[in-house]
Formats: C-alpha cells, sequence, structure tokens
C-alpha cells in the first residue's frame, strides 16, 4: 500500500480538521483508499514550522489550544514558519496550503502555489485567491511540470461543484450558472426577514462562526465575487478578472425590504451568476436580487449553498450542499487527494508531491 507524506502550510481550522481525520481515522482511510496519509511538515505564521520526515505525532499538538500552540522548542521546530523552505525543500507528496485568502492579489498563497507546482509537487486548494486570480498561469505550470493543480473545495467547500460540472455533464451544453454561495450573506437575509436589523444578524453570524471577525467580504459580495469568478472561468470557459465582475452586497436591504419581499412570494438572495452571450463571451456578476418561490435558488437557507446549472439538454439542474465548515472543507481536500491519486496511479507515474490548501470560512 502506497502512503502520501504531507506538509500543511497554515495550521488552522481546515487544516486542523484534516489532521484530525488523519489522527483519529488514518488505518479506515487507508483501508478503504488503498493508501495512508502521513504529516511530515506543519508551517503555521503564529506557531513557527514543525518538520519530522518520519512523521509528525499530532495528537499532542490537536490537543494544545490554537492560539497556544508554539513550535519553538520542540525537536524539529522553529518560531520562523520558513513556508518556501518546506514547500520547496521538505520531502513531501502532500502540502497542505491554508492561509488567508487575500482578494487582491491571491498572495501569499498565489506564490506557495507556484512554489510547489515548480517543485514538481500537484496542488490541491480550497483557497479561493489562487483559482480566482492566477488559475491559468499556475495550470500551465502545472501541465509544464507533469502535475496537477486540483481545487474543488474553492467554492461550496466539500460540496462538488466543480468535478461535478466536469465528470457528471458530459454532453451538456451548460450556458449558464447561478449561486446563492456565502452561507453569512443568506443568514444575514434570513435574520433580516424576521425584522433583525443587520448590524444584530451579522452579530449573530459571527457568534455562530458563520461570519469572520471582519465580515466585509461577505456581507459586501467579494467573497462570491471570486467564486463567480471561478465558476465563470472553469465551467464556462471565460478569463475573467475582478474588474469584469460587478460586485454588490446586502448592506443596503433592510429588514422592512426583506419582509416586504416574504409578503410579495419573494426571498431576497446575493445571488452570483455567469451567463454566456449568443457572441461567446461571458458576462458575470453578484448581487441581490429578490427570487420568486419557485426559483430553485430561493429556498436556500442559512450556511447552506447551492448552485443552479443552466443546460441545454437538461434544463436547469442545482446542486446543493455545505458551503462552509471544517469537516466540510477538509473533506474537499480529501477528495482532490483521491482524484490524484486514482489519475497518477493509472498512468503508473512514481509517486506524486501533492500541496493541498485551505480557506477561511466562505
Amino acid at each position: 500500500m502506497g502512503r502520501y507524506d504531507l506538509a500543511l502550510i497554515g495550521f488552522g481550522g481546515v487544516n486542523r480538521a484534516l489532521a484530525e481525520l488523519i489522527s483519529q481515522r488514518g488505518d479506515r482511510l487507508a483501508e478503504e483508499l488503498g493508501f495512508g496519509l502521513r504529516v511530515v511538515a506543519i508551517t503555521d505564521l503564529r506557531a513557527g514550522s514543525l518538520v519530522d520526515t518520519d512523521g509528525i505525532d499530532l495528537a499532542p499538538l490537536l490537543a494544545a489550544e490554537p492560539r497556544e500552540l508554539s513550535f519553538a522548542g520542540l525537536v524539529g521546530g522553529s518560531a520562523d514558519p520558513r513556508n518556501e523552505w518546506v514547500i520547496r525543500e521538505v520531502p513531501t507528496d502532500i502540502v497542505v496550503e491554508a492561509t488567508f485568502t487575500n482578494p487582491v492579489d491571491g498572495e501569499p498563497a498565489v506564490s506557495h502555489v507556484r512554489w510547489a507546482l515548480e517543485s514538481g509537487k500537484h496542488v490541491c486548494t480550497t483557497n479561493k485567491g489562487p483559482v480566482a486570480l492566477a488559475s491559468r498561469p499556475l495550470k500551465r505550470l502545472a501541465a509544464e511540470r507533469g502535475v496537477s493543480f486540483e481545487f474543488e473545495g474553492s467554492v461550496l467547500s466539500g460540496t462538488p461543484i466543480l468535478r461535478t460540472a466536469e465528470r457528471l455533464f458530459g454532453g451538456l451544453e451548460i450556458t449558464g450558472v447561478q449561486g446563492v454561495m456565502n452561507g453569512t450573506s443568506n443568514y444575514v437575509l434570513g435574520r433580516l426577514e424576521e425584522g433583525v436589523d443587520l448590524p444584530v444578524a451579522i452579530a449573530e453570524a459571527q457568534e455562530l462562526g458563520y461570519a469572520e471577525a471582519d465580515p466585509t467580504a461577505d456581507i459586501e459580495g467579494h467573497d462570491v465575487q471570486l467564486k463567480v469568478m471561478i465558476l465563470a472561468n472553469e465551467v464556462l470557459g471565460a478569463d475573467l478578472r475582478r474588474e469584469d465582475v460587478f460586485c454588490e452586497g446586502i448592506s443596503s436591504i433592510t429588514p422592512q425590504d426583506a419582509q416586504d419581499a416574504v409578503r410579495k412570494g419573494l426571498r431576497w438572495k446575493l445571488v452570483g451568476s455567469a451567463t454566456r452571450r449568443k457572441d461567446g463571451t461571458v458576462e458575470a456578476r453578484v448581487a441581490p436580487l429578490a427570487l420568486p418561490g419557485h426559483h430553485p435558488l430561493a429556498g436556500i437557507s442559512g450556511p447552506v449553498n447551492a448552485v443552479a446549472f443552466h443546460t441545454d439538454l437538461l434544463g436547469t439542474v442545482t446542486v446543493s450542499g455545505p458551503g462552509a465548515g471544517r469537516i466540510e472543507t477538509a473533506y474537499a481536500l480529501l477528495s482532490d487527494t483521491i482524484a490524484i491519486h486514482q489519475r497518477h496511479d493509472a498512468d503508473d507515474t512514481a509517486p506524486t508531491r501533492l500541496v493541498l490548501q485551505e480557506t477561511h470560512r466562505d
């Protein structure tokens, strides 16, 4: 049975969840999947870096409170994250990149992914930045090095949106996509319908773990903007930049607006959409829409997300599921690892080098 060694770049919620899966269910996963997983390196902006090519004992790390964790003083540990050195130099099969999504330039994640591909290592990521802002050059680099760049979890966490379009829609022409792709804004809109003011609804979302300390990216639509870019570019074959995607958030919607809509049989949703025009170009936008009750996205509530694919032969096909969550996003990384293993195992290639990347909550 083969084994993949992992280096985790960033040790936040999703990477910790992946480490928990490996620590608690590693033997079962190996038996089911036909290959084992072992963590040999971890880097984190706060904790530093830790390397043990014989395998890191994850249990004591997972038992520590995240904010109290430090690798300095441990055997193989350092207070310096040493991201580039770990990615380029430590012999690993899977490096899990888990840094913050920068919506402006995708850094430092874009560099992390590039370093891995340049080193002949596969990349799996749930980080939206590198996929939305640098997918084409990174995929070209991956092809040149004979490795894979996978990013299933970059849109709906563990819900397989991209792989569904790629593998299950053969023979169909996808003419457009629409999605409710941000659990924070969706939860807030639901609370507005109940008469709760926007600041209170946001505070509740933060308390429940749906929203970050700074909820701007969620409320103003920037998170969905990146996801729409990914869908447009990967599913519709576009090459959109941020400035090509109109973006409007939900901050102007009042509880009265939401309640008036409900009385009319409508539901406000923050909708990201991309549509292929007759000339082949793609129009994409993010904006709040008052959807009629029969619309496939109108009933999507709370942290649940959904994407509706508009096709020529089947009409509209909607896929819904969790759009965030530690375990759900960790599953996306696992599913990408499985996909790479299947592809390269079938090609009878040498043991692979994979880089996995997480993102924070949608």
